[in-house]
């Protein structure tokens, strides 16, 4: 994992909310990925901030993106926003310029 990188977590009944910062690389990605699967339990609705990722690697992104139908059977609805979003979510995944929750 990159050395700077962080997932902060914060829940709210069915909505989890993770902002990343710091460097996007493999092991980053997979932290990410262990931790959706982890908590995800109960959530609807996860929201992913790219804002405060300051380098993505094309490994990481693709890392992350390669191995999301992992989460598949947890039925959760991803979300994107920040400055990085397009650079990290799936094409088909909701990018959105402002939090819906």
């Amino acid at each position: 994992m990159a050395s700077n990188f962080k997932i902060l977590v914060h829940r709210k009944s069915d909505k989890l909310h993770l902002t990343l910062e710091g460097d996007f690389d493999g092991t980053s990605a997979c932290e990410l990925l262990n931790l959706l699967e982890e908590e995800c339990s109960g959530a609807g609705k996860v929201l992913i901030d790219t804002a405060g990722l300051k380098e993505i690697y094309p490994f990481g992104r693709d890392t992350f993106q390669n191995n999301l139908y992992l989460l598949k059977s947890q039925r959760i609805c991803l979300a994107f926003t920040g400055k990085n979003a397009t650079q990290i979510a799936p094409e088909r995944n909701r990018i959105l310029s402002s939090p819906l929750f």
